[in-house]
């Protein structure tokens, strides 16, 4: 069974894998790509034989929608962080933003953040992150299919991407913010779809629960 599940904000994409495991009773439950807690959204989830589809699944192309918050930055990039930098926001016109957010597109390389699932010698690097150690990280290449500026407004950037496996959302729009000669975090991202997936078939896991128990009796 493949479910295209919506993933609440708070919610860690393992905590759904429980959860679906819990509801099913299935032994083998999984997710193909993970979902950082503060973000919200689609979390394909594959129980049983169909775990064996996950591989595929996770590289395909995901879009999101995300929300820059300009003039400051956090630790790990998000809402969930600490402040630990400050930067005044220049005066910016849409045409500026536009074109900064652009130069983004095409195939590229980013290094991973600390704060990431990424092994180095046998540690999630979220790991050695939480103890204060800042390891050099090797870049990934990403490719950026599409990336479209949705609105500003005083400090906040809301855009819209397509990109392939491996692109790390805080990380683009932490390089976003410098490249508009500030900082930056993403305050909110929503992944909208991955492949033909798309969140408007998705289901939440309370109503995924529900049919599930009248299924059962």
């Amino acid at each position: 069974m493949i479910i295209n599940m919506f993933k609440p904000e708070g919610w860690t994409s393992f905590d759904v894998v429980k959860k679906v495991r819990n509801i099913t009773k299935f032994k083998k439950v999984g997710h193909g790509g993970t979902l950082d807690p503060f973000a919200s959204g689609i979390l394909i989830i594959a129980t049983e034989n169909d775990t064996k589809n996950l591989t595929s699944i996770s590289s395909l192309y995901k879009k999101y929608i995300a929300v820059i918050q300009l003039g400051q930055t956090t630790d790990t990039l998000d809402i969930d962080g600490k402040i630990i930098l400050k930067r005044p926001i220049p005066k910016l016109s849409f045409v500026e933003i536009n074109e900064a957010i652009q130069s983004f597109r095409g195939p590229s390389e980013q290094i991973p953040p600390m704060y990431s699932a990424k092994h180095y010698k046998g540690k999630r690097l979220y790991t050695l992150a939480r103890k204060g150690i800042v390891v050099k990280r090797a870049p990934s290449k990403i490719d950026i299919e599409m990336i479209k500026l949705i609105s500003y407004d005083k400090s906040k950037i809301t855009f819209e991407v397509k990109c392939s496996k491996g692109t790390y959302i805080r990380v683009l729009g932490e390089n976003i913010a410098k490249k508009l000669h500030t900082v930056g975090y993403l305050s909110k991202l929503e992944r909208i779809q991955i492949g033909d997936y798309h969140i408007t078939n998705s289901i939440s896991i309370d109503n995924f629960e529900k049919k599930w128990k009248s299924l059962e009796n």
